[in-house]
């Protein structure tokens, strides 16, 4: 792809302007720009698309973005360091590349949305990623500001965000996703496509937003899970014990000596709206 885009690669890119990777800031660099493609197309055709990518880095995924022809891309970067590099990439697209410097979890991401939905695709920095998932699946208004999200996990997480009753991997992050989107994975990708490689495989996840989810408060849906998820290996009737226990249960039709595991996402929202 650096034929295509003309730009220098992106190893020298980060000699360049000294981006050494920062754990401190869940940064992890992907420098095979035929891989950044593979993840920025799982989000499917991004022709006039707007996109929003948070920890773009020295702007590989970015690159990707752009090349497959997106109208436009905002990108969230915390680290001022790498803002003359992504520069260079906003010269080489005149007006399809707006850098925002900041903090994604301070940022009102709907705000930034002002062309219809958008759609995010990102390499989300290791040490936010989970909150910031959870921050776009609950907004005060539903449907979303995005369209889809296309997002790189540890795998572990990513098995978490998927997961549906009787699985290992079912807690709160699988009914939150489970309740609102469709999931699924779309690929690993080994460590060593990183720099500096984690200890970790990474996956790539892609949800879309249920135009009419489950009618459920989500207050509610978070006090109930984390209610039930807090002591997932007792039976229900001890785990929500402090939300109702045995009257809450019967109230929504299930069996108290079941375990958090065992129930769907109706079944959660059905409890959630019985609190």
């Amino acid at each position: 792809m650096a034929a295509l885009d003309g730009l220098p690669p992106l190893r020298d890119v980060i000699e360049r302007f000294g981006l050494d990777a920062r754990k401190a800031l869940g940064q992890n660099f992907i420098l095979d720009l035929n891989l950044t493609q593979k993840v920025a197309r799982t989000a499917g055709p991004l022709d006039g698309v707007t996109v929003i990518e948070v920890g773009p880095g020295p702007g590989g995924l970015t690159r990707a973005i752009l090349a497959l022809g997106a109208k436009k891309v905002i990108a969230i970067e915390r680290d001022p360091r790498c803002l003359p590099a992504l520069g260079e990439i906003a010269d080489h697209y005149p007006g399809r590349l707006e850098v925002i410097e900041g903090d994604a979890l301070k940022i009102d991401f709907a705000t930034l949305a002002t062309d219809g939905p958008a759609r995010v695709i990102a390499n989300l920095p290791y040490n936010v990623g989970t909150q910031l998932l959870i921050n776009w699946l609950l907004p005060p208004q539903w449907p979303p500001f995005w369209q889809s999200l296309t997002l790189m996990f540890q795998k572990e997480v990513a098995q978490r965000i998927v997961a549906r009753e009787d699985d290992n991997h079912y807690g709160r992050l699988g009914v939150l996703c489970g309740w609102r989107t469709e999931t699924y994975m779309a690929f690993d990708i080994s460590p060593l496509a990183f720099t500096p490689p984690p200890k970790v495989t990474s996956t790539v996840v892609h949800l879309t937003p249920k135009l009419e989810p489950i009618p459920c408060t989500v207050a509610r849906l978070e006090r109930v899970t984390e209610a039930a998820f807090g002591q997932r290996r007792k039976m229900l009737r001890q785990s929500v014990k402090s939300l109702g226990g045995e009257a809450l249960l019967a109230k929504a039709g299930i069996d108290p000596t079941r375990r958090a595991e065992t129930l769907s996402v109706e079944e959660f929202c059905r409890l959630a709206n019985c609190l």
